[in-house]
Protein backbone atom coordinates (compact mmCIF):
# COMPACT_ATOMS: atom_id res chain seq x y z
CA UNK A 1 0.00 0.00 0.00
CA UNK A 2 1.28 3.67 -1.09
CA UNK A 3 2.43 5.57 1.56
CA UNK A 4 -0.21 8.88 2.36
CA UNK A 5 1.77 12.19 1.98
CA UNK A 6 0.37 15.59 3.48
CA UNK A 7 0.78 18.21 1.03
CA UNK A 8 -0.62 21.03 3.74
CA UNK A 9 1.44 24.07 3.42
CA UNK A 10 2.94 23.14 6.96
CA UNK A 11 4.24 19.75 5.88
CA UNK A 12 5.54 21.18 3.10
CA UNK A 13 7.38 24.23 4.99
CA UNK A 14 8.60 21.77 7.38
CA UNK A 15 9.90 19.40 4.85
CA UNK A 16 11.83 22.49 3.07
CA UNK A 17 12.83 23.82 6.24
CA UNK A 18 14.47 19.94 7.20
CA UNK A 19 15.95 19.83 3.69
CA UNK A 20 17.74 23.29 3.87
CA UNK A 21 18.75 22.80 7.92
CA UNK A 22 20.54 19.45 6.45
CA UNK A 23 22.48 21.63 3.94
CA UNK A 24 23.49 24.26 5.99
CA UNK A 25 24.97 21.76 8.98
CA UNK A 26 26.39 19.75 6.04
CA UNK A 27 24.37 16.17 6.76
CA UNK A 28 23.08 16.06 3.12
CA UNK A 29 24.99 17.15 0.13
CA UNK A 30 23.00 19.17 -2.67
CA UNK A 31 22.98 16.01 -5.01
CA UNK A 32 21.37 14.58 -1.79
CA UNK A 33 18.57 17.03 -1.49
CA UNK A 34 17.54 16.88 -4.49
CA UNK A 35 16.94 12.96 -4.48
CA UNK A 36 15.15 13.62 -1.36
CA UNK A 37 13.03 15.98 -3.21
CA UNK A 38 12.58 13.28 -6.46
CA UNK A 39 11.44 10.57 -4.28
CA UNK A 40 9.02 13.00 -2.05
CA UNK A 41 7.56 14.02 -5.34
CA UNK A 42 6.95 10.84 -6.71
CA UNK A 43 4.96 9.69 -3.22
CA UNK A 44 2.67 12.90 -3.71
CA UNK A 45 -0.09 11.20 -5.67
CA UNK A 46 -1.03 12.62 -9.09
CA UNK A 47 -3.97 13.98 -7.89
CA UNK A 48 -2.54 16.30 -5.14
CA UNK A 49 0.69 17.28 -7.12
CA UNK A 50 -1.08 21.41 -8.46
CA UNK A 51 -1.85 22.02 -4.37
CA UNK A 52 1.48 20.61 -3.68
CA UNK A 53 3.65 22.41 -6.46
CA UNK A 54 1.57 25.71 -5.35
CA UNK A 55 2.30 24.97 -1.76
CA UNK A 56 6.30 24.32 -3.02
CA UNK A 57 7.11 27.10 -5.00
CA UNK A 58 5.61 29.55 -2.54
CA UNK A 59 7.83 28.02 0.28
CA UNK A 60 11.00 27.85 -1.74
CA UNK A 61 10.27 31.58 -3.08
CA UNK A 62 9.56 32.61 0.28
CA UNK A 63 12.77 30.95 1.95
CA UNK A 64 14.63 32.80 -1.57
CA UNK A 65 13.76 36.13 -0.25
CA UNK A 66 14.14 35.63 3.06
CA UNK A 67 17.61 34.65 1.88
CA UNK A 68 17.96 37.29 0.39
CA UNK A 69 17.14 39.70 2.82
CA UNK A 70 18.99 38.73 5.82
CA UNK A 71 22.18 38.31 3.20
CA UNK A 72 21.30 42.09 1.84
CA UNK A 73 21.24 43.15 6.09
CA UNK A 74 24.17 41.62 6.93
CA UNK A 75 26.47 43.09 3.80
CA UNK A 76 24.33 46.52 5.27
CA UNK A 77 25.60 46.43 8.60
CA UNK A 78 28.87 44.23 8.58
CA UNK A 79 32.67 45.76 7.35
CA UNK A 80 32.56 43.46 4.64
CA UNK A 81 32.98 44.47 1.04
CA UNK A 82 30.06 43.96 -0.66
CA UNK A 83 30.97 42.00 -4.18
CA UNK A 84 30.10 44.05 -7.29
CA UNK A 85 26.63 42.58 -8.00
CA UNK A 86 25.56 43.50 -12.09
CA UNK A 87 21.86 43.24 -11.31
CA UNK A 88 20.65 43.92 -8.19
CA UNK A 89 17.26 43.50 -8.80
CA UNK A 90 17.80 39.20 -9.00
CA UNK A 91 16.29 38.81 -6.39
CA UNK A 92 13.00 40.48 -6.74
CA UNK A 93 12.19 39.72 -10.28
CA UNK A 94 13.10 35.76 -9.06
CA UNK A 95 10.22 36.20 -6.46
CA UNK A 96 7.96 37.89 -8.37
CA UNK A 97 8.60 34.87 -11.20
CA UNK A 98 8.05 32.39 -8.41
CA UNK A 99 4.61 34.27 -7.21
CA UNK A 100 3.61 34.32 -10.70
CA UNK A 101 4.10 30.62 -11.43
CA UNK A 102 2.38 30.18 -8.17
CA UNK A 103 -0.82 32.06 -9.47
CA UNK A 104 -0.60 30.45 -12.97
CA UNK A 105 -0.82 26.89 -11.39
CA UNK A 106 -3.53 27.96 -9.00
CA UNK A 107 -5.39 29.34 -12.04
CA UNK A 108 -5.29 25.70 -13.44
CA UNK A 109 -5.94 23.99 -10.80
CA UNK A 110 -9.39 25.84 -10.43
CA UNK A 111 -10.07 24.84 -13.81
Amino acid sequence: MPQEISVSYQAIKSKVYRLIDSLVVGEKSESEVQESIQRWWALIHPADRPIAQKYLLLVLGRSASALDCMGDAFLSVSEVVRPQITDAALPSKRMRLVERIVKESSVRTAV
